[in-house]
């Protein structure tokens, strides 16, 4: 049995066994649920966007002071960190991050190894991921119609206002990032910490090394969420799925492919999820749970 393949079947034993604990909670922004970053390096282009109905995301990449860009956030790690931020920043009520343990601990419950180097391990991996999405600029922007008029609104903003980030050369382990921190710009903080949507800490650590995974599952919680509280199913068409997805498939048979696989793993640690069988997307029943109760991650 493979690493991964266990990791699943123990997490969904726990999961279906026991309910989550305070340490078990875990939170991710809202605009980055609909619309997500993406999978894989887009490679050198000042800006990345993706849009998803109404809602598009763009990322601008930042550069160094000789002029050379440190590239876009992509895969699971700015996904994950993405988790710790908008968890952190909630938990702490501050804009203010201490890297140091906070971030260990979090990377240690994933199941990360940072304590070790090279230049393709979870380390180096986690020091390149942090550089890109600190330094990077995010807008959202919504289309509105209202009143038969209609409009656009824009909210840009820096990731981070500032940045203190030690690393040992001989030693870049994860736990050298005692003493630092990152601040959030004021406007991300407040985007990320307004109406995040919760998520088990447990399932992540299992589907960790996809990304589509882990898009997937904050996805359906936040369906699960709405279809329950309206009282009827939710349907995404494989079309609206490649929308929010991302673009990389390049039909809808390699996207539900993908997504198939995907689901073998979310539904095995996601107990509470319940879904249609109405063909040509993905049907959330309103009998679903969500994967943290909105009462329970208020606690």
């Amino acid at each position: 049995m493979k690493r991964q393949e266990r990791q699943i079947i123990e997490a969904s034993t726990i999961i279906s066994m026991d309910g989550p604990t305070d340490q078990d909670k875990a939170f991710l922004a809202r605009q980055l649920v609909q619309t997500t970053m993406p999978h894989s390096d887009p490679g050198n282009v000042p800006v990345w966007s993706r849009a998803n109905g109404n809602v598009t995301l763009s990322i601008q990449q930042g550069y160094r002071d000789d002029g050379t860009p440190y590239g876009h956030p992509y895969g699971t790690l700015p996904r994950l960190l993405m988790y710790w931020m908008t968890t952190e920043a909630i938990r702490t009520k501050t804009p203010k991050l201490q890297l140091g343990d906070s971030l260990g601990e979090f990377m240690d419950e994933l199941g990360l190894d940072a304590s070790r180097g090279g230049k393709r391990s979870d380390a180096a991996r986690l020091k390149d991921q942090m550089a890109r999405l600190f330094e990077a600029r995010i807008s959202f922007t919504t289309q509105i119609e209202q009143d038969g008029l209609t409009g656009q609104e824009r909210d840009r903003m820096q990731v981070a206002e500032k940045t203190l980030l030690w690393w040992d050369q001989k030693n870049p382990g994860q736990r050298t990032l005692w003493g630092s921190y990152v601040q959030l710009d004021p406007r991300f903080y407040e985007a990320i910490t307004a109406n995040p949507v919760p998520v088990d800490l447990r399932a992540l650590r299992a589907i960790k090394r996809s990304p589509l995974a882990l898009d997937l599952y904050s996805l359906l919680t936040y369906q699960a969420f709405r279809a329950s509280k309206a009282d009827r199913p939710r349907f995404m068409s494989w079309k609206q799925l490649q929308a929010a997805l991302g673009t990389g498939y390049t039909d809808h048979t390699d996207l539900r492919k993908a997504v198939k696989g995907a689901m073998r793993n979310i539904e095995a640690v996601y107990p509470g999820l319940m879904i249609g069988e109405r063909a040509g997307g993905i049907e959330v029943l309103p009998e679903s749970l969500p994967a943290i109760s909105p009462r329970a991650a208020l606690r």
